[in-house]
């Protein structure tokens, strides 16, 4: 296990209080009576407002809620989010979208209140069992997916592919091993896309920030990034995040999973290409309001980078 300080999931909060009063007018009128209380959520990278609101009639709701200043690409995450959770079967283990409010520079989202908490970190054996368990439900669940959404092979073949840039513009940053293996990484990340196709709704985000544990149920929030693939490709994108915060390693992890019938080389070409997003992401400058998102991804990279190495075998 590494040494227990991964850095925050967090992005830059903005308060009830903070916003503006006709944001906030719009938001009661949803939830339908004044806000007597507003508890800021820490975790997440999302800026802006994320905060479970109870109103003086006992009305719950949890609303998150960004303006185009805090940060210009976010308000387009927020609707793509809303667009799939709509659409969600009432199986899935996700919070119910009640409403939504998209006006002028503002959009907020309000989403079913879920008296839960983020897994405990470091990681404990009886959460994750609980997490791997809620996994597999939900992609059952989401097999086939109820909605149109990208391809997963889309996205591994136009974002996941750090290697790609890495070789164009960072190749001094790479430590000795990536540099002697780049082209053979950039070939192994290329055939990610090939492998990865499928028919389940992936979250495609699946981190402890992005999870809630409410007694025995599971759930998972944060849908933006939604892509339809094959569920492997889910459980190799949260393994570098769990080992990270104090989980077990990656390949312990992978031990415990429902992977399926899925080759040792679409496994390897699959992490290669996380490990070179994750690393080519942490050299550019991070995004506004979100400033601890490099060094997280760069821990991240790390971790893929050697479960890479001690699956290859390369020199």
């Amino acid at each position: 296990m590494p040494s227990f300080s991964p850095p925050p999931a967090e992005g830059v909060r903005v308060h009830w209080e903070q916003l503006p009063q006709a944001v906030r007018s719009a938001i009661e009128e949803r939830i339908g009576g004044r806000v007597v209380e507003a508890i800021t959520q820490p975790g997440g990278f999302s800026p802006g407002l994320a905060a479970r609101l109870r109103t003086g009639n006992g009305r719950r709701c949890f609303v998150k809620a960004v303006s185009v200043q805090a940060n210009p690409d976010t308000p387009s995450l927020h609707r793509r989010e809303a667009a799939v959770v709509a659409a969600l079967p009432a199986e899935a283990p996700v919070p119910r979208l009640l409403w939504s409010y998209d006006e002028g520079d503002w959009i907020a989202l309000g989403f079913e209140d879920v008296e839960g908490h983020t897994p405990v970190q470091p990681w404990r054996g009886d959460e994750l069992r609980m997490v791997i368990a809620g996994l597999h439900r939900m992609h059952e669940a989401l097999t086939p997916s109820p909605i149109v959404a990208e391809s997963a092979s889309h996205a591994f073949a136009t974002l996941l592919n750090g290697w790609e840039e890495l070789r164009e513009s960072h190749v001094d940053a790479l430590e000795s091993w990536s540099r002697r293996n780049l082209d053979r990484l950039v070939q192994l990340e290329a055939r990610a896309p090939a492998v990865v196709s499928g028919r389940t709704l992936l979250n495609f985000d699946v981190r402890a920030d992005n999870i809630l544990i409410a007694g025995e149920r599971v759930f998972f929030v944060d849908w933006p990034w939604a892509r339809i693939g094959a569920p492997f490709v889910e459980w190799l994108g949260l393994a570098p995040s769990v080992y990270m915060q104090g989980g077990p390693k990656p390949e312990d992890l992978m031990q415990r999973v429902p992977l399926g019938a899925v080759t040792d080389d679409a496994i390897n070409a699959v992490i290669a290409s996380l490990a070179g997003y994750f690393l080519g992401h942490s050299m550019r400058p991070p995004p506004p309001g979100i400033p601890t998102v490099r060094a997280f991804q760069a821990a991240q990279g790390k971790i893929a980078l050697e479960w890479l190495r001690d699956r290859v075998g390369w020199d």
